[in-house]
């Protein structure tokens, strides 16, 4: 059974940082694209960040450019968000997602095959 679970979420003030993990278990996500995506209390799923199968390429969005950083640990099929200096805007449920197969990332939710439960990250201000 394949499975994504995410942990590290919690509450923290602006300006604080977080780190979030997504351990992979089921299949080898190593051959597959990564990415987080989050979703605000009455707001649509969005794209967060994402890393290619190969070589570690990384993709962000506007919002989180230059705060956020994620990467990945293929060894333990574990993908990580480190989220620092965080905003108010940045709480939401975060969740990780796998593309079967893809090398490179996309930035819509329906190219990826596997999400986590989420974690719910909130930041006060």
């Amino acid at each position: 059974q394949v499975q994504l679970v995410e942990s590290g979420g919690g509450l923290v003030q602006a300006g604080d940082s977080l780190r979030l993990s997504c351990a992979a278990s089921g299949r080898t996500f190593s051959s597959d694209a990564m990415a987080w995506f989050r979703q605000a209390p009455g707001k649509e799923r969005e794209f967060v960040a994402g890393i290619s199968r190969n070589f570690g390429s990384t993709y962000y969005a506007d919002s989180v450019k230059g705060r956020f950083t994620i990467s990945r640990d293929n060894a333990k099929n574990t993908v990580y968000l480190q989220m620092n200096s965080l905003k108010p805007e940045d709480t939401a449920v975060y969740y990780c997602a796998a593309a079967r197969w893809a090398t490179m990332p996309g930035t819509r939710g329906s190219e990826y095959n596997y999400w986590g439960q989420g974690t719910q990250v909130t930041v006060s201000s």
